[in-house]
């Protein structure tokens, strides 16, 4: 049913009384720091000397023994201690999209620290496609692990290995590798040209597997106990295939994937799901990629996807006739479910992408009713930073150890028990619920952590045991890195 009039003006009149359209002043360059700081608490594997969360240390040291092949090293992708192919590979595609669009702006020690957070998944994300029609999905059994609150130094549970063999289909992850991979390869490109040819190489080697087996990782019988429910295919494989092949064309500047992208738009369902952007659903941050080539006078017959670009920007807008999007009363976009932290930031990322896009090419968006330009976008994107960072109801950061009033007990197994350079002792599987269950604050500040945020009325209870809320993940951070980066250096944006 289409909204009355009579909601636009409501909603115009919400969004003017939200807190955060106020002039605050924000540390945009310490929320910076701070989220790119978070992904070395992330860290599986050997931490190197300079590691600057020291609360943490080696684990997950013999994963792939049981394919006699070496699969340490990437992320962990939230509180738990299992890695997630899919999600890690979302998380570093978005890593290096930040510095691609963003990196110019961020100073240098910060630069660098985000390509080491890159480059630390991107090293792991090249042991998974390293075997000729295999790609290594996940490392870790969830469904033991998430019955256990244990430390990622102690853990004792399988680390199950989870893989894909041709001619069985993996086109999601092998996608978004694929994706970031390539993507990776234009961020380090200038630090290390030789690691960056590598990188390209294995992202065309990960596209084919992808695009030669098309289908689901999950409904793969032999690994969908694993898969599923956590990180599940629930919104279709074609979109990672686009993906993959949108990041390998601006990689490569090879017009055989923009011919890919034209000829299979339509058959692999580029115009569904189009307000959509996250670990799952690619279609929005494809669009906006996509309509780069098209806005640079490249590509007219991309224009769809220029169209649905500017239809997503549009329902975002609240002044906008189309507008749709559903925001709590302080003014968060809000969308149902859990983790809902990384809509605003992925939504807020393709807002400064896109009015960047517009800039460059003096251009604008038509939503019917008015018209919206890049600072018209910004501020948008403006208004969900400074929510997250805690112009809001509660008046409380969601970042954690940003402000003086943040998250205390957030669901972190290494955040929430004792660190093990202060209780060498092991801790068990189950002796870790006394911490779990526990109301005092979280003993290791996992500085930088996004959490889930609120629920649709901006409140927040700051509970251990309510995963939804309370739990930070890597692809809530990794957009929110170029956020800020621009922020950092524009902090008189109004």
């Amino acid at each position: 049913m289409k909204p009355s009039p009579f909601f636009f003006l409501l909603l115009v009149s919400m969004v003017s009384k939200f807190p955060f359209s106020q002039s605050v002043y924000h540390e945009y360059q310490e929320a910076l720091s701070k989220s790119i700081l978070f992904f070395e608490g992330q860290r599986s594997g050997y931490l190197p000397q300079d590691q600057r969360i020291t609360w943490r240390a080696n684990s997950g040291l013999s994963d792939g023994w049981t394919y006699n092949t070496d699969l340490t090293g990437g992320d962990y992708d939230a509180g738990d201690n299992v890695k997630f192919g899919f999600p890690m590979a979302f998380t570093t595609t978005m890593l290096a999209w930040s510095v691609i669009e963003f990196g110019d702006l961020m100073p240098p020690n910060e630069l660098r620290n985000t390509m080491i957070a890159i480059r630390w998944a991107t090293d792991y994300l090249l042991k998974t496609v390293s075997q000729p029609n295999r790609i290594f999905v996940q490392v870790g059994d969830p469904n033991v692990d998430h019955i256990c609150w244990e430390r990622p130094e102690d853990m004792d549970t399988p680390r199950t290995v989870y893989s894909v063999d041709a001619p069985n289909p993996a086109s999601d992850v092998a996608g978004e590798t694929a994706a970031a991979l390539a993507a990776s390869s234009m961020a380090l490109r200038s630090s290390d040209p030789g690691y960056a040819d590598t990188l390209l190489r294995n992202a065309i080697k990960a596209f084919q597997f992808a695009d030669n087996y098309r289908g689901a990782y999950s409904d793969n019988s032999n690994i969908r106990d694993g898969v599923c429910p956590f990180y599940c295919d629930f919104d279709g494989y074609q979109d990672e295939l686009l993906w993959g092949a949108a990041w390998l064309r601006r990689a490569s500047y090879d017009d055989t994937y923009l011919s890919y992208i034209e000829s299979n738009g339509r058959t692999l369902g580029a115009d569904d799901n189009i307000n959509e952007f996250g670990w799952d659903n690619k279609h929005a941050g494809l669009n906006v990629l996509v309509s780069k080539e098209v806005l640079e006078g490249n590509m007219y017959s991309l224009e769809s996807y220029k169209a649905s670009a500017d239809s997503f920007m549009c329902t975002l807008m609240p002044e906008s006739a189309s507008s749709h999007i559903e925001y709590t009363p302080g003014g968060l976009i809000y969308k149902p479910g859990g983790s809902n932290l990384q809509h605003a930031t992925t939504i807020s990322f393709l807002l400064l992408v896109y009015a960047n896009y517009l800039e460059r090419t003096s251009q604008s968006v038509n939503c019917g009713n008015v018209n919206v330009g890049p600072y018209s976008l910004r501020r948008q994107a403006k208004r969900q930073v400074d929510y997250i960072l805690g112009d809001n109801p509660l008046g409380l950061s969601y970042m954690v150890g940003y402000s003086n009033n943040y998250p205390q007990r957030i669901h972190h197994r290494g955040s929430s028990l004792p660190s093990i350079k202060d209780h060498p002792e092991f801790i068990a599987c189950k002796e870790g619920s006394i911490y779990f269950n526990s109301t005092n604050p979280n003993p290791n500040v996992l500085v930088g952590a996004i959490v889930g945020g609120p629920s649709e009325d901006d409140s927040y209870g700051d509970d251990r045991a309510d995963y939804k809320k309370s739990e930070p993940t890597t692809y809530i951070n990794a957009p929110f890195v170029g956020v800020l980066a621009y922020f950092a250096a524009n902090p008189n944006f109004s």
